[in-house]
């Protein structure tokens, strides 16, 4: 999602606000590594690289990320090296000074996190920091105590976002994610909600496609 500081930003404003929000959490120093688990079209690397002076690596499953990222390392004028790489982070075991994941969290599934944490934790230095941004659900002790009823609408809900959005993964609590780090070695210094910032960016979202419906069609189909 999106990171909206002021009330009149646009969705692109707000986005390079999200990045800069992301890195300015990991103490970037000229020269570091920085690891993008999940690097989508590469924005948060690009950033990283153009305010920090970083070297980045990303990791994605996506052909058409991967060659679009590409495309853009080849088009920047730095002297920093920049690399995208086709494989899951189980893959990779090179030493990194720092590490970003947004939205990759929630298509692990929860069978996985364990040796997630692990690898992210081993590849870090001693005082390494990794900034880790996921989709999380309350649990059901918390959902009862805020008045929450566990309705159909809800369970029918849940299986389609776990069925079509995020096949294979799992929407974790925020405690569950804590304990898995800690559990790796890591220390949980801070937690941010970005729930309304993500309640805005899925509004505009919806507007935009709904504006560009003709050319959605196009690329895709009336199912999708």
């Amino acid at each position: 999602c999106a990171y909206f500081e002021r009330d009149d930003m646009t969705l692109e404003e707000a986005q390079i606000a999200k990045f800069d929000l992301a890195l300015g959490k990991l103490n970037l120093e000229p020269g570091m590594t920085l690891l993008d688990i999940g690097c989508g079209w590469g924005g948060t690397m690009r950033r990283a690289i153009e305010k920090y002076a970083v070297n980045v690596v990303g990791l994605t499953l996506s052909e058409n990320q991967a060659e679009h990222v590409q495309r853009t390392f080849d088009q920047m004028d730095t002297t920093r090296t920049r690399r995208v790489l086709l494989e899951g982070w189980e893959k990779f075991h090179e030493p990194v000074d720092r590490i970003v994941s947004i939205g990759a969290f929630e298509h692990f599934g929860r069978q996985r996190y364990g040796r997630f944490f692990k690898m992210a934790y081993n590849a870090l230095p001693p005082g390494g920091i990794m900034l880790l941004h996921t989709i999380v659900r309350p649990s059901f002790k918390e959902a009862r105590a805020k008045g929450l009823r566990l309705t159909h609408e809800i369970v029918e809900f849940s299986k389609f976002i776990l069925a079509e959005i995020f096949p294979g993964g799992w929407l974790p609590t925020p405690q569950t994610v804590g304990e898995y780090g800690v559990t790796v070695g890591f220390e949980l210094t801070r937690v941010q909600s970005l729930q309304l910032h993500y309640a805005k960016t899925l509004d505009l979202w919806a507007e935009a496609l709904e504006a560009n419906r003709e050319q959605a069609l196009a690329l895709q189909s009336q199912e999708v």
